[in-house]
């Protein structure tokens, strides 16, 4: 790789050239934005949760290189990572998380209540806590997903200075959905996970993984589809749903060989699914 200025390694740092985890994020959190707000939210809330996913999800990135560092280096995947490589220090990595939470805790300290600063340290703790879930817990995907989709009840709150039990459903089929699929992810680093001891789902789940995937997807869209229901929403959330089925169906064709490659285009691929969900629940308020 040609020499690298600072400013373009702390761009890789935080992933961001690969901006398919900003968009996992956002989905699930703009949809909990439209439902807490009837299909109308405060537009400075769209903004500033938009900014503070992208910020956030930069964070997490550089502490997630920090704690693996010692990892990564036994990783095809992430040996050439600017932190893995030698390429930056640990503290720098540090300095770069703590700068961009920092950024985004000021963004919305003007425009949030109370109940949704508080939500935001436990949204910074999760996201520092959650690389450290995988020297011991065997399914750390689900705890990403509660980390990921942290999002949806501070939406809630930032609208409504309540959460409500719908927020706390959302944010469970959001985690089903995580689980879906990081699993999917995780079977590209299957081997390597083996080799230097890292737990992960796609090992916990072993011959399972595809059919647990698979019902994580179900279990994740008919959750949507109650909550969008229950909220009145029908045929153009109906038509979102339905694409969104469509691109689960697809990810088990992607998958059920188990090959790497197919894998990490059905990951990649659930951008899409979050899209057509958001999609089908900001069209129905719009146009019905």
């Amino acid at each position: 790789m040609p020499h690298e200025s600072r400013l373009q390694l702390y761009w890789r740092l935080v992933r961001a050239d690969k901006p398919i985890g900003i968009l996992l994020l956002l989905w699930p959190t703009l949809i909990a934005l439209w439902l807490a707000a009837n299909g109308h939210p405060d537009w400075r809330l769209v903004v500033i949760f938009s900014i503070g996913t992208a910020l956030m999800r930069s964070a997490g990135c550089a502490i997630n290189d920090w704690a693996d560092r010692d990892f990564d280096r036994h990783v095809k995947r992430t040996v050439d990572r600017p932190l893995t490589s030698g390429k930056i220090s640990g503290r720098e990595a540090l300095a770069v998380a703590a700068t961009l939470a920092i950024i985004s805790f000021l963004l919305i300290l003007p425009f949030l209540n109370l109940l949704t600063l508080q939500l935001s340290v436990v949204a910074v703790l999760l996201a520092a806590t959650y690389p450290f879930f995988k020297r011991f817990f065997p399914v750390p995907q689900a705890y990403l997903g509660i980390a990921y989709g942290f999002g949806i009840p501070m939406a809630y709150a930032a609208t409504l200075n309540a959460v409500p039990f719908t927020a706390w459903l959302l944010l469970a089929g959001s985690v089903l959905w995580t689980i879906a699929y990081d699993t999917e992810y995780a079977m590209v680093d299957r081997d390597d996970d083996i080799r230097i001891g890292l737990k992960s789902s796609a090992l916990t789940f072993g011959r399972y993984d595809v059919a647990i995937i698979m019902l994580c997807y179900a279990a994740w869209l008919l959750l949507v589809l109650f909550i969008g229901w229950q909220a009145g929403l029908r045929s153009w959330f109906i038509a979102g749903w339905l694409l969104a089925v469509g691109c689960a169906i697809y990810h088990y064709q992607l998958i059920r060989e188990r090959e790497r490659m197919r894998c990490f285009a059905a990951f990649l691929h659930n951008s899409w699914l979050g899209a057509a969900l958001f999609a089908g629940v900001a069209l129905d308020y719009a146009l019905s």
